[in-house]
């Protein structure tokens, strides 16, 4: 399934994605607590806590770097990361990223 039919079929049962609730999503699907999950990631419970409420944005290279760790989507991580800066800014717009080749 490609990553823009991923996304619609997710944002039509739960809503916008953000990327912290695709990194909620992707610990609860691996069976992790947020301290194992943390540990794996090397950053505090507190940090992926944050992160996973959408009180904490990623940056780009973070988002990537952590779907990497996690064996996830850097495609779906990028563009949930990105989608959030645009929606925080309060800017109607969406993006679609696709791997280079």
């Amino acid at each position: 399934m490609s990553t823009k039919n991923l996304t619609k079929l997710l944002e039509k049962d739960l809503g916008p994605i953000s990327f912290g609730g695709f990194l909620r999503s992707a610990r609860t699907m691996k069976d992790l607590s947020q301290t194992e999950m943390a540990q794996l990631l090397d950053i505090s419970k507190s940090t992926l806590c944050d992160i996973e409420k959408g009180r904490q944005q990623v940056s780009i290279e973070l988002a990537a770097k952590i779907a990497k760790k996690c064996g996830l989507s850097e495609v779906l991580a990028v563009e949930c990361s990105i989608q959030d800066s645009l929606r925080k800014a309060g800017l109607k717009m969406s993006v679609q990223i696709r791997k280079s080749s």
